[in-house]
Order: structure tokens, then sequence, then C-alpha cells
């Protein structure tokens, strides 16, 4: 493992970095990556932002947002970059696999592994580690690796402040989450003293929808939402051929799992789409109920205990049905 020490060294002269977090980069994964370029750019190091796949419209406001690489895109210079670079810092995902192709790349590359991170079991693939999974977000451990670990605060920047201010504001849930602890709120005021206009952010983000992407939502709400009151679960399902008819792209369907879970009295909800090389799941709850548990044991994933992802090799229908067959076993928790 890498020391601090070690570390600090390293980033006190100027380096060949590669940033990446995971894929389909949500509003922390790039919100952190974005904001600790901007931190390390200013430090004079040659970085590189990575990003496995494209990612959410509502998202390319976002400073130094055009000099992003997304590997599907761009796979030979991103290539390149890892190859050569002295650090790659991993945010806001623990296992190589979450990053697709690139994964086996970084695991073979020569420089140094930095991972930044608030998931469960990580694996060892790094040489440096910054994580807990009691923060909200990895927005909030760049922002900690820089102020407490680097011990580096002065250096901060209203670029720097707009990205980790949007990373927490997202995965936080707007602030609404158990984890957004009173520290979570210290740290979004330092960073509105900074300069990250809260109010703009949260318009960007959540005020920025495609008509498409409105019409799609109404469909889901009308059409395709299933209420299973006999387990407090609420079910949400859309296929391959609901989203050419609505033009889904990228960051369309972000979201969409959090209306089932309004419904008064629903403790677990589940958005399940068909996607061309797999059926994705996305599931929330409430209170103490496993969601991590359920796409960990029955559908390759994990997460957080009330946030978390999976996907099946099965037909929609059979994922469907798997999902609602396993829902007897968590009965007593679900109807507590």
């Amino acid at each position: 493992m890498l020391s601090l020490s070690e570390l600090t060294d390293l980033l006190a002269t100027p380096q060949k970095i590669v940033i990446t977090t995971h894929h389909k980069p949500d509003g922390d994964a790039m919100g952190s990556s974005l904001g600790l370029y901007a931190y390390l750019i200013q430090k004079g190091h040659h970085v590189k932002v990575i990003t496995p796949t494209d990612y959410p419209y509502f998202l390319h406001w976002l400073p130094n947002n055009s000099d992003v690489i997304i590997y599907t895109e761009n796979q030979q210079d991103a290539e390149v970059y890892v190859a050569e670079a002295a650090l790659i810092f991993c945010l806001d995902f623990n296992t190589l696999s979450r990053i697709n192709e690139l994964g086996e790349l970084i695991r073979a590359a020569d420089g140094y592994k930095v991972m930044i991170d608030h998931h469960l079991e990580p694996e060892d693939f790094d040489d440096f580690r910054h994580w807990n999974i009691n923060a909200c977000a990895a927005a909030q451990l760049v922002y900690d690796f820089i102020v407490n670990v680097l011990n580096d605060g002065a250096s901060m920047t209203k670029d720097i402040a707009t990205c980790l201010y949007t990373g927490i504001m997202t995965d936080s849930g707007s602030f609404r989450f158990p984890s957004a602890t009173s520290t979570v709120y210290r740290i979004a005021a330092d960073l509105i003293d900074l300069g990250a206009e809260h109010w703009r952010i949260h318009q960007q983000v959540y005020d920025n929808a495609t008509e498409s992407r409105l019409r799609f939502l109404g469909h889901c709400l009308t059409n395709k939402l299933e209420v299973l009151r006999e387990f407090n679960t609420a079910i949400i399902t859309v296929n391959a051929e609901e989203l050419k008819q609505f033009n889904i792209v990228t960051g369309d369907t972000e979201g969409i799992v959090n209306y089932a879970l309004s419904v008064n009295g629903i403790k677990l909800a589940a958005f399940i789409i068909e996607r061309t090389d797999r059926v994705k799941l996305s599931l929330r709850s409430t209170g103490e109920f496993p969601a991590n548990e359920i796409c960990k044991k029955y559908f390759n994933g994990g997460g957080h205990r009330n946030a978390a992802g999976g996907a099946s090799e099965k037909s929609l229908e059979e994922t469907v049905q798997i999902f609602k067959g396993l829902l007897k076993d968590y009965e007593q928790q679900l109807l507590a």
C-alpha cells in the first residue's frame, strides 16, 4: 500500500494522472471526478478524466466537462493515458467490474491506484484508500481528501465547490437521506461560501428535462406502475420498445424509481428496465430494509442499504417474476 506521506510527496510535483469513475456516471460520479480534476489541474498536474461510458446531458454544464474523455468513444487515447499515468484515482466505485473494459486496463496499469469511495465491500485493487461507508457521497470524501487529508483547504475554488456540491446534493437526495448528517450540511455551507450557487446547481440538474423524458415519466406512472400492497412494494417495468418509442437517452430514466417509492406506505420500490445487453434493476427502500441485500443475492449487484442496483441475464418478464417471487422471503420486514 501507498502511505499518505508517499502520496503527498507524489502530489508535490507534476504527475500524469487519470481520474475515472463508474459505468453510466451520475451526479456524484461526475461531481467528484471534475471537482478533483479542477483541484489537481490547479496544482500543475497533467490530468485526464476518463469515464467508461457516456453520462446524462443534465451534467454536461459542470465546469471542465468538455475535457472529459469517454472511453467507448475514444478508446485508443484513453488506453495511452491509463498506461502512462503515475496515479489513477478511482472515484465512487470499489470494484473494477464497475468500469467495464476499462477495469482490466487499470488493473494491469503500472500507476498507483487511489480509491475514494463510500460503497460496501471494496475489492483490493487499490494502493491507497480513502473510504468511508458512512459518507453520503464520494464528493464528500473528495472534499475531506483535499481539506483534511492533504490539508489544502486554501486551494478550494468556486469550480471545485460547484462540482463537489453537485455530487453531495445528488447522492444525498437533495439532503433528505439519512446520510445527510450535520457534517454534510457544514460541508455544503462551506462549498456555498466558496461560490457554489446551490439554487442554480439544483435547477441545472433537476429542472432541465427534455419533453420526451417528461412524457416517458407520465407513461411510467400512468401505465407501468404496479403497487403490491401485500408486500408494501411498488414496481415500474419498461421494455426496450418503450425506450425506443420515447427516444430515451442516457439520464432519462434517472430517479424514476423514487416516484414508486413515494407512494404512501411503500417500503421497497423497483425500476426494472430492458436494456440491449441485459435487464437492469434499480431498487430503493426506506428505513432498515436492505435493498442492497436483494441486489447482491439475486441480481449480481449491490450498493447501499436504501439504494442499490443489479442486473439479470433473464428476460424482462422472467426477471420481474423472480423479483416478485423473492418478496415472500422479506414479507415480515416489508410489513413491519
